[in-house]
């Protein structure tokens, strides 16, 4: 067997890792010998007999796990994007591994010592200000994983999570099993009246590659709407397909997340914090569970309200149809007829003009190019992770190679739900890396031959998260604790949120938005149509995403010892309590699923987005209105929050790029609650 690959810094440019030569097998000797190598190079650190100094502990400690960095963001991303049974074995044994190595870390009190020390005299140090940050969030990040804690309470600490890290890789794997599981199986193309020919198509593709020959499969979303809702005629193919998918994973995960909860709450409670909820909070922009607790609580009323005044618009088109009640398997649908009769728009019609190749060229690369002067060149003598994956080399406006762009767009059975943005190698100057970032999205492959065509929201959901991938590329900073999309959970959204703003720019869409057919732009007044008709959707995207947020806050905000004998009882006591109930628009998660909270890094933080759709509604109506033109706007945005990473305060970059603080407003304005 050729030495494991991971065992030397890749040789490639950007050192790219070298995936045409990774094999699964070396994923868990990289993992065993990656924090052996970490630990002893701690071990070196503590030992050195001389007084701590800024370079001999701090930048040590940054240069430390090279190798174990290296594997954990492939197999990161090769486990999320294209798993296989024994990748799935591989992250079971790992989990809790990397949960006791990093309390093996966290909790060495000779370590924990020296930084301590730095920590006491830091006015004495005559660090620059980047400096200074890394030993002040060091310090900040060891008190807050226990290292003053005693030998006991480190003890139960290390337990719980290490328990908390397997169950997480659990939920995880059930929730991608009972997706693929829970598939719907139609007999008929008849079934699937309203769909469009290439959609029909395309689920009959997705039988036969799933083995059901002859049949046409809707695989599911990892939301709980699914987006077929909105076409399919026949109403009980549209129950059935919302049930099979809120049922997903009720009896496999709903324990599992009642005992999360409970070992998060003491957690917290051994850390000092009365909830899991107080403990995340007191690290992000936030700050505390009242500043959350009030931003929902103004958001709940006017929502609800909105919501029910677009049910009674619903209700009276249902009524047509002879339906009485609209339930939740009839609102999109409904909604959809809304939008055609009120507003003369028809999501059908747009997909046409949304044909992926070039949404991606000459939309988001071109807004790229017009707000900060990048160009891309596609790389095809470059090995990625998956055929699919492709990679772009991205440059400066002057020539200058600024990093790696990987974009793996389609959907397949082992990729997990969503869309998500990784970064396969971090900038940092202290270890001379340059950016490789990747955009993982679920758009559906078409039958052999037919173009790729986009819905509006897939449109969005790429210029999302290329925005997250321009947080990476764009990084400047010196230390890798700080790289590109490294803020709290309550800031990360916001830059790919921002992004979002050119989908719809004028001179963006009509570059872009084009019939793959015939090359005719989309119709003038279309995209204000459908604006308009986004505007009447408003209560019901808001409340779905509410009762997300608030359940995952119910369940982050259990004391310790509070007992929870049923999942879907406390869900729905914890919806009703929150105001949000409301029986036909379902948590845009249900517990069951809900992979950002129980799986994931948003666990108490899920109110990230709206959170930072505050500074994101404030910067676009910055953009728009502060008379610069538009690459010097994209190039103070660039240097002053992009780059910046989490080097300084993110809200202290949000002020120097706005010039105030940010006001919630422009968002209440955005989502018609005003």
């Amino acid at each position: 067997m050729t030495e494991n690959p991971f065992f030397q810094p890749s040789t490639l440019d950007y050192e790219l890792p070298p995936f045409a030569e990774i094999r699964e097998e070396h994923y868990l000797p990289a993992y065993e010998r990656g924090m052996a190598e970490q630990l002893a190079e701690i071990a070196a650190i503590t030992a050195d007999l001389s007084l701590p100094t800024f370079e001999n502990t701090l930048v040590a400690l940054e240069r430390s796990g090279e190798l174990l960095r290296r594997v954990d963001v492939v197999f990161r991303n090769q486990s999320s994007s294209d798993t296989t049974d024994l990748l799935d074995e591989v992250e079971a044994k790992v989990s809790p591994l990397l949960a006791a190595h990093h309390d093996a870390i966290h909790l060495d009190r000779a370590l924990f010592a020296r930084i301590e020390a730095l920590y006491g005299s830091r006015t004495e140090l005559g660090l620059d200000p980047e400096s200074l940050r890394l030993l002040e969030r060091r310090y900040t990040g060891f008190e807050r994983s226990g290292a003053r804690l005693g030998g006991a309470e480190q003890a139960r600490l290390r337990e719980l999570n290490a328990e908390l890290a397997a169950l997480g890789t659990t939920f995880q794997q059930n929730v991608n099993a009972e997706t693929r599981a829970n598939a719907l199986v139609l007999d008929s193309a008849e079934e699937l009246a309203g769909l469009s020919e290439g959609a029909i198509a395309g689920a009959a593709e997705n039988a036969r590659v799933l083995g059901h020959e002859g049949a046409y499969v809707l695989s599911l979303k990892n939301t709980s709407g699914q987006p077929e809702l909105a076409q399919l005629t026949d109403r009980s193919v549209r129950e059935r397909l919302l049930a099979a998918s809120l049922g997903r994973g009720i009896e496999a995960n709903g324990p599992i997340a009642i005992r999360m909860a409970g070992l998060r709450a003491e957690r917290a409670a051994l850390l000092g914090y009365p909830s899991h909820a107080a403990y995340v909070v007191a690290d992000e922009t936030a700050g505390t569970v009242e500043a959350v607790s009030a931003l929902l609580a103004r958001l709940v009323g006017p929502a609800v309200a909105n919501a029910r005044r677009e049910a009674a618009e619903l209700a009276a088109a249902a009524a047509a149809d002879g339906i009485g009640e609209i339930a939740a398997h009839d609102w999109a649908y409904y909604s959809e007829k809304v939008r055609q009769s009120s507003f003369q728009v028809d999501a059908a019609v747009l997909r046409p003009y949304f044909e992926l190749e070039r949404v991606l060229r000459d939309g988001v690369f071109f807004a790229a190019n017009l707000a900060y002067g990048l160009s891309f060149t596609e790389r095809p003598d470059m090995t990625a992770h998956h055929p699919d994956a492709r990679v772009f080399e991205v440059f400066e406006e002057d020539g200058t190679a600024l990093g790696l762009f990987i974009g793996d767009f389609h959907a397949r059975a082992s990729k997990r739900g969503g869309a998500w943005m990784d970064s396969l190698v971090e900038q940092s100057a202290l270890t001379g890396q340059r950016p490789v970032v990747l955009n993982n999205l679920n758009i559906p492959l078409p039958a052999p031959g037919e173009p790729v065509l986009m819905s509006w929201d897939e449109v969005r959901t790429l210029f999302h998260e290329f925005g997250h991938a321009l947080h990476g590329l764009f990084s400047d900073v010196r230390y890798p604790l700080f790289s590109g999309t490294s803020v709290p959970r309550d800031f990360v959204e916001f830059p790919s949120q921002v992004n979002e703003m050119w989908m719809v720019r004028p001179e963006v869409l009509a570059n872009y938005a084009r019939h793959h057919e015939t090359g005719e732009p989309l119709p003038a007044g279309l995209v204000e149509r459908m604006t308009a008709a986004e505007g009447f959707g408003q209560g019901f995207r808001t409340v779905e995403y509410l009762a997300a947020t608030l359940l995952d806050w119910a369940w982050h905000t259990v004391p310790q010892g509070e007992e929870i004998a049923d999942a879907e009882e406390f869900e729905s006591r914890a919806l009703a309590a929150a105001g949000v109930g409301v029986d036909a628009i379902p948590p845009r998660y249900r517990t069951a699923y809900f992979q950002h909270v129980f799986s994931s890094g948003y666990s108490a933080a899920y109110y990230a987005y709206i959170w930072s759709e505050v500074l994101d509604a404030d910067t676009v109506q910055w953009f728009e209105g502060n008379e610069r033109p538009v690459r010097e706007s994209g190039e103070l945005f660039r240097r002053e929050l992009l780059a910046r990473g989490f080097s300084r305060d993110p809200l202290e970059s949000f002020r120097a790029v706005v010039g105030r603080a940010p006001e919630t407003e422009p968002l209440l304005a955005r989502r018609g609650l005003l």
